[in-house]
C-alpha cells in the first residue's frame, strides 16, 4: 500500500537526520581527549593535580558518584548539575583535560552503574568531554590556557573574572546540551515534553555553574581540605534538577493507571519510526477502544468504572508482546505501540490477540462483566510516515471495527473518510445540500394484493465532475464527518415537502425516511420531526422512519425514549435491513417499531438457499408473533415473490416492482395504479388472456 501524502513532510525531515552523529561525536571526543593527553604528557604536565588539592577534588567527586550510583538516577538529556559544576571548577583552575577526566568519572561511573544505560553513558560522557573542550575554547578567547602546572590564578576573583565565567559556561552549556538533543531526541520538528522541561532546567543549571564553580575554584586554592563540603549543595542541586525531571514525567503519566498519556505515545512513536527507518522495518500502533463501557458508568457509577479501568490496564500489560508498550489515551480508550512487526497480518494478529485478553470476564465485587473491544491498527511506513498520522489512522481503522462488529480492522485508505480526495468530496457534499443540488428518488412498497402500501426516499446524487455518486460512499463520508444530521434535516425537509405536494393532489401514500444511529441519539430530535410534520401540515401517519439495528448497540435505553417520543408524535417506525445486526430479542422487544424489514442478503437467495428460506420463516414468525408488519427487500423475480406470498410476507419492495424514481415518475407511476393497485407483468398478461378468450367469436375491440 502505499504511503498516504500527508506524511511526506515528516518523511523529508527526518532525511535530514545523521543516523551515525553518536559514533561520530564519541569518535571525536575519543580523539580529542587522546590528543590532549598525549599533549599534556609531551609537555611534562600532569593530568590531574597532586596533593591535597588533587585528593579533595578526587574524594569530592567520589561522593558525587556514590550518591548518584545509589539513587540509581539516570543522566539523561539534562545530565547532573553536580557533576557540570565540578568540571567546570577543574577547567577554570587546571584546563580542560582534567575536567574532562572528572566529568567522565561521573558520567561513565554512574552510567555503568545502569548497565543497560551503558552506550547511552558513553555518549554523555563523549559529549560533555566535547562541551568541555568548547569551554576552554571560549576561556582561552580571554587568553587564559590554564594547566596542572599553571593553575588560573586571577589577581582577585571579583567581578572583573565574571566574564570568562559567563562565557565558559555558555560554551559548555551550548555545545553539550545541543549535541545531546541532536544524538537523543527523535527528529519530530520540535523538542519532546521532557526536553522541553529540561531546556528550561538549564537556566537552573546555568545559574549552579555561575555560582558554584568559582566557589570551587577559590576553596580548591586558599582551602582544599574543605572542598569535599561543597558536595552537599551539589547533592542538593542533582535533586532539585531530579524532582524537576520527574515531574515532567508525571505530566506524561495517566495518574488514574499508571500507563502512559497520549503526549508520551506520540513521542515515544516518533523514536519507534526513527529506529525502525534506521533498519528498514515496520512499526505498528494499536488503538483499542472498549465498547458499551459507557453503560457500565451510567448503570454502576464512575467509581466503579475506574475500578474497571485499572483491571483492565493490568490485564493490557499482561497481555503485552515482548518490547510492546501500552498507554491509556482517556476515558475508555488505549493505545499499544509494537516498535517493530514483521507484517500487517502480524501486527493484526497481536491486535486480536490483545482484544481477546480484554474480553474475558472481569470480576467486580463478585458482579462478572464481560467488557468487548474493538480495536484499529495502523502500520509504518505502509499507513503513514509520522506519529500523528498513524495514529490518526489506527483510529480510523478503530471506528471501523466498531461500526461493523468485527473486533480488529487494518487501516485501509478507501474507507478512510479523512484522505484527501474523501474530504473534498466532503465539501461538495456539502455545497450540493446548501444549493439544493441532491435529490431524493421514491421507491414503492406492496402488498400481495397489489395495494401501495407505502414509498421509501432514496437519497441520490449527481456531481458535477465525478457523476452519480454512490449513496453508500456519500452517506458514509457524512456519518464519519459530523455532516450526517444536515442530510437527514435535508431528506426529512425535502421529502415532507413531496408528501403534502402529493396530499395536495389527492395521492395519500405514506413515505419511509432512513435516519441514522446519530440521529436518533441526539437530543431533541423527536421534538423536531414533530415541529417539521406541523410546519408542513402533514398527518404523524404519513411519515415513517427507518432505523437499522445498530441503534441499539450504542445505547438502547436513549433510543428506545427517542422512538417512543416519535411514536407518541403518531409517526411509525421500521426496523431496517433486519437480521444483519447483532440486537437481541429483548432490545427488539422494546422498540416501539411497527415493521420490520428483511434484508435484501436473505431475499436474494430465498428460493436457491434452503439455510435463508429458513431465516426468513423465522423473522415472519418472530415478527408476526409481535404484532409486526414484515417488508421483504430486494425482490427482482416472480418466483421469489411467489415464495414469500407462500410464507405470510405483508409486503414487498425491489426491482420487480418498480426501481427508484424522481419525484415526477414517481408521481405518474402513482396515479397509473390508481384504485387498481400494482399487478405484475406476468399476471396482467394471464389476465388480458383470459378476458380474450372470455370474448365472443368475431368480437372486435376498438
Amino acid at each position: 500500500m502505499k504511503p498516504t501524502d500527508s506524511a511526506a513532510p515528516a518523511s523529508r525531515l527526518r532525511l535530514l537526520v545523521v543516523p551515525a552523529l553518536p559514533a561520530t561525536i564519541v569518535t571525536a571526543a575519543g580523539l580529542a581527549l587522546a590528543a590532549g593527553v598525549l599533549v599534556n604528557l609531551g609537555e611534562g604536565d600532569a593530568l590531574f593535580p597532586g596533593g591535597s588539592i588533587g585528593w579533595s577534588l578526587a574524594l569530592l567527586t567520589g561522593i558525587i558518584v556514590g550518591h548518584l550510583v545509589a539513587l540509581g538516577r539516570d543522566r539523561w538529556w539534562g545530565g547532573t548539575g553536580s557533576g557540570a559544576a565540578l568540571a567546570l571548577a577543574v577547567l577554570l583552575l587546571f584546563g580542560w583535560v582534567p575536567a574532562a577526566l572528572v566529568s567522565l568519572s561521573v558520567v561513565v561511573l554512574v552510567g555503568a552503574a545502569r548497565r543497560h544505560r551503558w552506550r547511552q553513558a558513553v555518549v554523555h560522557g563523549a559529549v560533555d568531554v566535547l562541551g568541555i573542550g568548547a569551554a576552554a575554547l571560549g576561556l582561552a578567547a580571554f587568553g587564559v590556557a590554564s594547566s596542572v602546572r599553571h593553575p588560573w590564578s586571577p589577581a582577585s576573583w571579583n567581578l572583573s573574572v565574571l566574564p570568562e565565567v559567563v562565557v565558559t559556561a555558555a560554551s559548555y552549556l551550548a555545545v553539550s546540551r545541543g549535541l545531546l538533543w541532536l544524538s537523543l531526541t527523535p527528529r519530530t520538528g520540535q523538542l519532546p515534553a521532557i526536553p522541553r522541561t529540561a531546556v528550561v532546567r538549564q537556566a537552573l543549571v546555568g545559574i549552579a555553574l555561575l555560582g558554584i564553580s568559582p566557589l570551587i575554584a577559590v576553596c580548591a586554592v586558599h582551602a582544599p581540605l574543605l572542598l569535599p563540603l561543597f558536595a552537599v549543595p551539589l547533592i542538593a542541586l542533582d535533586s532539585t534538577l531530579w524532582i524537576a525531571r520527574a515531574r515532567a514525567e508525571e505530566q506524561l503519566r495517566d495518574p488514574l493507571t499508571g500507563l502512559p498519556n497520549r503526549q508520551w505515545l506520540l513521542e515515544r512513536t516518533w523514536t519507534a519510526l526513527d529506529d525502525a527507518e534506521r533498519v528498514n522495518a515496520r512499526s505498528a500502533l494499536v488503538l483499542i477502544d472498549l465498547d458499551r463501557f459507557r453503560s457500565v458508568n451510567d448503570t454502576l457509577g464512575h467509581l466503579a468504572g475506574d475500578r474497571l479501568l485499572l483491571q483492565i490496564a493490568d490485564r493490557l500489560r499482561h497481555a503485552l508482546p515482548r518490547g510492546a508498550e501500552a498507554a491509556r489515551l482517556g476515558g475508555d480508550e488505549f493505545a499499544v505501540l509494537l516498535p517493530t512487526t514483521d507484517s500487517l497480518t502480524s501486527a493484526q494478529r497481536v491486535a486480536r490477540h490483545l482484544v481477546a485478553a480484554l474480553g474475558s470476564p472481569l470480576d467486580l465485587d463478585g458482579l462478572t462483566l464481560v467488557l468487548e473491544a474493538s480495536a484499529g491498527v495502523a502500520v509504518f511506513p505502509d499507513h503513514a510516515l509520522d506519529a500523528e498520522g498513524l495514529l490518526r489512522r489506527a483510529d480510523v481503522a478503530m471506528y471501523q471495527a466498531k461500526r461493523d462488529r468485527s473486533g480488529v480492522e487494518l487501516y485501509e485508505a478507501k474507507r478512510d473518510g479523512n484522505t484527501p480526495d474523501r474530504l473534498g468530496l466532503l465539501g461538495d457534499l456539502r455545497r450540493a445540500l446548501d444549493a439544493g443540488d441532491v435529490e431524493l428518488h421514491y421507491q414503492p412498497k406492496v402488498g400481495f394484493d397489489g395495494h401501495v402500501a407505502g414509498l421509501e426516499a432514496l437519497v441520490r446524487w449527481v456531481h458535477p465532475d465525478r457523476g452519480r455518486v454512490p449513496p453508500d460512499e456519500f452517506i458514509a463520508i457524512a456519518e464519519s464527518s459530523g455532516l450526517m444530521p444536515r442530510l437527514t434535516e435535508y431528506v426529512l425537509e425535502t421529502a415532507l415537502a413531496q408528501v403534502a405536494r402529493w396530499r395536495a393532489m389527492g395521492l395519500e401514500v405514506p413515505v419511509a425516511v432512513n435516519v441514522s444511529p446519530r440521529d436518533v441519539h441526539s437530543p431533541g430530535f423527536a421534538g423536531a420531526v414533530a415541529a417539521r410534520l406541523a410546519r408542513h401540515r402533514v398527518p404523524p401517519g404519513a411519515l415513517q422512519l427507518e432505523i437499522t439495528e445498530h441503534v441499539l448497540l450504542e445505547d438502547p435505553q436513549r433510543a428506545a425514549d427517542t422512538l417512543a417520543g416519535l411514536t407518541a408524535h403518531g409517526v411509525k417506525m421500521s426496523l431496517d435491513d433486519f437480521g444483519t445486526g447483532y440486537s437481541s430479542l429483548v432490545h427488539l422487544r422494546r422498540l416501539p417499531v411497527s415493521e420490520l424489514k428483511i434484508d435484501r442478503s436473505f431475499v436474494a437467495r430465498l428460493a436457491v438457499d434452503t439455510e435463508d428460506a429458513e431465516i426468513v420463516r423465522c423473522t415472519l414468525d418472530l415478527a408476526h408473533s409481535l404484532g409486526l408488519l414484515v417488508v421483504a427487500e430486494g425482490v427482482e423475480d416472480d418466483e421469489t415473490w411467489e415464495r414469500l406470498r407462500d410464507l405470510g410476507c405483508d409486503a414487498v419492495q425491489g426491482w420487480l416492482v418498480a426501481a427508484a424514481m424522481p419525484p415526477d415518475e414517481t408521481t405518474a407511476w402513482l396515479r397509473a395504479r390508481g384504485e387498481r393497485g400494482w399487478q405484475r407483468e406476468s399476471e396482467t398478461a394471464a389476465l388480458a388472456a383470459e378476458k380474450a378468450a372470455e370474448r365472443p367469436s368475431g368480437q372486435v375491440l376498438n
